[in-house]
């Protein structure tokens, strides 16, 4: 088994994709509309789909926002650099709400970004 993608819902499509692909530098691996379901589906991700996990991002037409809850916690990103990564981002338009620095209770840099739809993204700082 392998894990494939994580499915996130968003309101507006192609402003997920300008997101995780102008502002994170993902690709868009491919995008489709299923018209008969009233969805589009659209994956994005630092690599292919066959050579590691991808976002499914998924809108349903008509939805423009999702309550997002107290369930799901976040994506994480392996940066080599966590305040170089948030001024990037930063500078792309990205929001930037936790800035780089040791996770409470331990060493670890990090930082928390969030995407157009309120989802967090955390930059863990690679360890050399």
């Amino acid at each position: 088994m392998r894990l494939l993608h994580t499915m996130l819902r968003v309101g507006d499509m192609d402003r997920a994709i300008q997101f995780y692909t102008e502002v994170l530098g993902m690709r868009l691996l491919r995008r489709k509309d299923y018209s008969e379901g009233k969805f589009t589906l659209a994956f994005v991700g630092y690599q292919e789909e066959n050579a590691g996990a991808v976002i499914e991002l998924t809108y349903n037409w008509g939805v423009d926002h999702y309550d997002l809850g107290t369930g799901f916690g976040h994506i994480a990103l392996e940066v080599d650099n966590a305040a170089s990564a948030c001024d990037a981002i930063r500078a792309r338009g990205g929001k930037v709400v936790r800035e780089a620095g040791p996770m409470k209770h331990g060493s670890t840099i990090i930082a928390f970004v969030e995407d157009p739809d309120g989802y967090r993204i955390e930059l863990i700082e690679h360890k050399s």
